[in-house]
């Protein structure tokens, strides 16, 4: 794999959104350019989160071991990942607190905003958009937001959806294929257009700041330092626009339009995260997966997985549910291993990202948001096993909300706070390194 050395040492800046705008360090030895190898004699110690939602759940009684700790044994769907167990955690007994409304859930699985079921309800900023505003502009792209159903995980700080990208096709162009000649200059109008725009928006703001009280002078201030970042990401997007995207060996993909061909379509979206963690062209992705009302063409599956997901505890749906999820498991444990394959310096990649699968459904059948499936892996965190909590494990320790596992991941993203949404702390029992 090729990648062309961008620039370095840019400071660390906050912005109002994440597009992806500064210079970024490509991360694998041979990518590393010759001038910052011979300056520090180490790879860059870059960090990436991955949160991925199923979105109809996942059948907990086949995921959940019955012991804790290290020793557990592997249940039906931890088999697929049985030679990672010392790079993932399976959490059981949490949720996020207040957070019901059955498939509305979702709107929150990365936010932790109330009650989401509600005609009332505003959402929050998610995780992912929390880090993008802290360092998206370490990367040609500040996240990427993938869904596999048209359904977004990721929101703006107002809680406004960002939409997602379901055509792998585009994203690849978007990642890795450079444009003509004509596009890139149309492209550099856009950046241009806007830089003027805001030196229009300046100008008369400053005029504004003449009439108006004292009481919006703070705010017009607030104001000011937003629209100056945004003029410096526009410049350091300008930058980016006029440099070659990496080369990566893979052909542009076919999407795969075909619903049912699940396997095909899941491992084609994380073919490209893969690569788009490999060659830094991104921090942070969310990805909604696949599912709906589609048979899926797996043998022995001649039902709806939507229909499947409420069983109603009829074991002949269980067990056909069990084959679509069991396959679900066998694709996450093919990125991961793929990650643990590629080595950063001491580490290797899936020691860089820290990666969530789980669901906003704890019961799918009956539609309840709590005891969710969670597995935590990767990431620069001392794995646990199985950690119980709640009514599926110790009581007296403690039920955390999710988001308590957001805040480990803002760490582990080098991000200095100790709380996001319902969450204060990090998460207990999975401590950091």
């Amino acid at each position: 794999m090729r990648t062309h050395a961008p620039k370095s040492g840019l400071s660390r800046r906050t912005f109002l959104r994440s597009t992806g705008v500064a210079v970024g360090l490509p991360l694998l030895h041979g990518m590393i350019p010759t001038q910052a190898r011979a300056s520090s004699g180490t790879v860059p110690d870059v960090r990436r989160m991955l949160t991925i939602c199923s979105p109809l759940g996942i059948h907990t009684p086949y995921l959940f071991p019955t012991e804790t700790g290290m020793d557990y044994t592997l249940t039906r769907y931890l088999e697929p990942l049985a030679d990672l167990r010392e790079k993932f955690t399976v959490i059981s007994g949490i949720s996020h607190p207040d957070v019901d409304g059955g498939h509305a859930a979702e709107k929150s699985y990365l936010t932790g905003a109330a009650h989401p079921g509600q005609p009332s309800f505003r959402n929050t900023i998610s995780v992912d958009q929390f880090a993008a505003e802290r360092i998206g502009h370490l990367t040609r792209v500040g996240s990427v937001v993938l869904s596999a159903n048209n359904t977004s995980l990721s929101y703006t700080r107002s809680g406004a959806p960002i939409p997602a990208e379901g055509r792998p096709s585009k994203l690849f162009a978007r990642l890795f294929l450079e444009g003509s000649a004509a596009e890139k200059e149309a492209q550099m109008r856009r950046i241009q257009d806007g830089q003027s725009i805001m030196d229009v928006v300046l100008d008369q703001t400053r005029r504004l700041t003449k009439t108006v009280g004292r009481e919006d002078h703070q705010t017009l201030q607030q104001y000011f330092s937003s629209v100056r970042e945004l003029e410096q990401r526009l410049v350091l997007a300008e930058d980016w626009a006029k440099k070659p995207k990496p080369s990566v060996d893979m052909e542009p993909p076919t999407d795969i339009e075909d619903r049912a061909d699940f396997t095909g379509r899941m491992r084609l979206m994380y073919d490209l995260i893969f690569l788009a963690f490999q060659t830094d062209s991104t921090r942070l992705i969310t990805f909604c997966g696949a599912g709906g009302n589609e048979v899926v063409s797996l043998r022995g599956v001649d039902d709806g997985w939507h229909n499947l997901s409420h069983h109603g505890k009829d074991p002949d749906k269980i067990e056909k549910l069990a084959i679509i999820e069991r396959e679900e498991m066998r694709l996450f444990a093919e990125l991961l291993s793929r990650l643990d394959a590629v080595q950063e310096g001491d580490h290797t990649l899936l020691d860089q990202c820290a990666i969530l699968l789980g669901s906003n459904l704890g019961n799918a059948s009956s539609h309840n948001n709590t005891n969710l499936p969670v597995i935590t892996a990767g990431g620069r965190m001392r794995h646990a096993g199985h950690l119980a909590f709640g009514e599926a494990g110790d009581a007296s320790s403690g039920t955390p909300p999710l988001c308590r596992l957001f805040v480990s991941y803002l760490q582990h993203l080098g991000i200095e706070t100790d709380q996001f949404s319902s969450g204060t702390g990090t998460m207990p029992g999975l401590a950091m390194t």
